[in-house]
């Protein structure tokens, strides 16, 4: 297993934690992969009920790791293996027959925020913030958070989330309806603990069924959102645009977009 996941099973609640702190729990593909892996496994072992995801430390995932990518000079993966695993993620959260709960210890930033929002119940602490800041670095939003920011705020607030990268504290997140509540830090923890247990001790069947009936309601377009996303921004991650963006996030500068995407190498 990853040295970047910390994994803790116990009275039928699997937690697993995000720990790359000194990146603030940026995810890098490995652990991106780990992770989704995780959730699949865990619905064949009868034995686990509900599924907690967190971050260690000051955050609970501030995105892809950038930094990693960059210094792996461009090798480290494909645009298209890249999408596929983040679609990956997303989609085993939110096919999960499990309850998944997402602990927002803090910052849940780009598709860290995406996999946050992904789950079915939502805690936060309210010093914790929700950021879509994709189009800052020439990219756009993924991991779902198309559909599924459209689907818990509106067209237009998720327009100024997604389009302005909009950094959103997590009072406001869960009083648009984005998150399920916010609430002091130091009570975060036994909220936690108080609805996994609950969960754990629920019917099976029973949370399945009603977690597949509301997410069948509103989230109806994930599969055409994770499609568009993936297209888009495999296109974006190989354009100048992006290149300019994240050169000028490393070497904290501001960005200069000359308007249009080119791409780097021909698509055809």
């Amino acid at each position: 297993m990853s040295e970047s996941l910390l994994v803790h099973e116990e009275h039928g609640i699997l937690r697993i934690t995000i720990d790359r702190q000194a990146r603030m729990n940026a995810i890098d593909l490995e652990t991106m992969s780990e992770l989704g892996q995780l959730i699949i496994a865990a619905e064949k072992r009868p034995e686990v009920r509900v599924i907690v995801l967190t971050g260690a430390g000051k955050a609970f995932c501030t995105g892809a790791d950038l930094a990693a990518a960059a210094a792996a000079g461009g090798n480290e993966a494909s645009p298209e293996l890249v999408m596929d695993r983040a679609n990956e993620l997303v989609r085993a959260i939110v096919d999960s027959p499990l309850p998944v709960i997402a602990q927002i210890n803090g910052p849940a930033a780009g598709v860290g925020a995406s996999i946050a929002l992904a789950a079915d119940l939502i805690y936060a602490a309210d010093s914790a913030y929700l950021l879509l800041p994709f189009t800052s670095i020439g990219l756009m939003p993924d991991g779902g958070a198309s559909a599924i920011v459209a689907a818990a705020m509106g067209r237009a607030r998720a327009a100024e989330l997604a389009l302005l990268g909009a950094r959103l504290p997590a009072t406001e997140a869960a009083a648009a309806g984005l998150i399920t509540r916010a609430l002091p830090a130091e009570q975060l923890p036994d909220q936690i603990d108080a609805v996994a247990a609950q969960l754990a001790a629920g019917p099976r069947r029973a949370l399945q069924l009603t977690k597949a009936a509301i997410n069948a309601a509103t989230l109806a377009h994930l599969d055409g959102a994770l499609a568009q996303e993936k297209a888009g921004q495999v296109e974006l991650l190989t354009s100048a645009d992006f290149l300019e963006g994240m050169t000028a996030m490393l070497t904290r500068r501001a960005p200069n977009f000359d308007g249009a995407v080119h791409p780097i190498t021909d698509p055809a």
